[in-house]
């Protein structure tokens, strides 16, 4: 998912898939410790989609903080 199509959800949504990719990676983990995982880049692909959705969130409560100080 990119940037700007995270940008365009509400804060509860980003929260619901992050949680959502969180427990993908999880599972791509597993998948990887039992020799099951045959896509690699997958767990990179994740990892980057994580810092993406963390990296909005800090920027909507940067914003936040700067309204309320105004």
């Amino acid at each position: 998912m990119k940037a700007e199509e995270i940008r365009n959800l509400s804060t509860s949504e980003i929260l619901s898939n992050l949680e959502d990719t969180k427990e993908e990676l999880m599972k791509l983990r597993f998948q990887l410790t039992t020799g099951e995982l045959t896509d690699h880049t997958r767990l990179s692909y994740t990892r980057k989609v994580i810092a993406r959705y963390h990296t909005i969130l800090n920027e909507r409560r940067e914003e936040e903080e700067l309204e309320g100080e105004a």
